[in-house]
């Protein structure tokens, strides 16, 4: 016993003079590491870069570019475009898809020019006819991927071919004119509708695209329910432990998806002045819609993203198309730049997405 005692003795007076600091251990980080972090803080400035790149090389490639009315023809272009990324950009944040935006918009624009030409309602009236039952396809999406666990991408292929052929259907293949629509429904063109401050042409739709993008782009970062969205596409079952109706947020993401397809349906017709079925946004919205999505650096993966990044990925293809059309390229190298840019965006995406992890 004796001996513990001194032996202890012995031990602590060893100890007298020695550090009592805990050990710590410090990561230097490069350059590189803070750039990542800070591009997954901030999933909006990698295409705010690549926009502000293109703007300026096409500049300087061409004198006519950096001109008002040019600026102006470019965000008339992807107004519809716009809205139907608004409506993309809820979807995919959840980590779902919606290959049917182009055919809800189509379809419904078809419904409000039918319902009032055909069946004689009034056109506000077959407007919110037409939102309504755009709502209710998105809906019907969400029901099928909520309640029946349905995969996104092969419920929305489905429904994309049922709507298009349910807006043939229900057309008939008829299309109604512009001078027709003006003489007897104009507020079907009201989106169509321009100011003109100092002889440039700015269209209603275009106004209506920058609230929507600006108004949902506030509800996703400051709302519970914007929260919930980044949760449900990030980790459902983790949000769904904490307490989120994850089957709810998803059916009201889609419906809400629904009724902005709705709303691209009807600014179509502004901008276009007729209602057709054969609309080419029934085939290639979805496609542009996603692009715009992916290159403005929201996830497909779902939980990152930012409804801004979309703004600034449709304005990247419009800047592209009307930049080489300045130029005098060959078009086609539009569709090669812009494919470029979707896988550059992907690859963009996993690397911050390695080190956030």
């Amino acid at each position: 016993m004796a001996a513990d005692q001194r032996a202890g003795t012995a031990f602590e007076e060893g100890l007298k003079g020695a550090s009592e600091k805990v050990a710590e251990f410090h990561e230097q980080e490069g350059a590189l590491k803070r750039m990542q972090h800070w591009l997954h803080q901030t999933p909006s400035a990698v295409p705010m870069i690549v926009l502000a790149v293109a703007v300026v090389v096409f500049a300087l490639l061409s004198e006519n570019f950096f001109k008002a009315t040019t600026i102006s023809t470019i965000l008339q272009q992807i107004a519809i475009v716009g809205i139907l990324g608004c409506a993309q950009s809820l979807v995919i944040l959840t980590a779902g898809i919606d290959l049917s935006v182009g055919a809800i918009a189509v379809f419904s624009s078809v419904l409000m020019g039918q319902l009032s030409f055909r069946y004689g309602l009034p056109a506000p009236l077959a407007i919110a006819l037409g939102l309504a039952l755009g709502t209710s396809m998105g809906a019907m999406n969400g029901f099928l991927i909520s309640r029946l666990r349905l995969p996104p991408f092969i419920v929305t292929l489905g429904t994309w071919q049922i709507l298009l052929a349910s807006n043939f259907i229900f057309s008939a293949n008829e299309t109604i004119r512009s001078q027709d629509i003006a003489a007897n429904a104009p507020a079907l063109q009201f989106w169509g509708r321009a100011i003109q401050p100092g002889g440039v042409k700015v269209l209603y739709a275009v106004f209506l695209m920058i609230a929507l993008v600006l108004v949902m782009s506030y509800v996703l970062r400051h709302t519970a329910w914007g929260r919930h969205v980044y949760a449900v596409g990030d980790d459902a079952e983790a949000a769904k432990l904490a307490g989120v109706q994850t089957d709810r947020v998803i059916l009201q993401v889609y419906a809400l998806a629904g009724f902005f397809c709705a709303v691209a349906g009807w600014v179509m017709i502004g901008r276009f002045g007729s209602v057709s079925p054969t609309a080419s946004t029934g085939q290639l919205g979805n496609i542009q819609s996603i692009t715009a999505v992916v290159i403005g650096g929201i996830s497909l993966f779902g939980g990152r993203g930012s409804i801004v990044g979309m703004f600034f990925g449709a304005l990247i293809v419009g800047v592209f198309e009307m930049g080489l059309r300045l130029v005098g390229t060959d078009p086609q190298w539009t569709f090669f730049l812009i494919g470029v840019l979707i896988i550059f965006a992907v690859a963009v995406d996993q690397w911050i997405r390695k080190v956030a992890g």
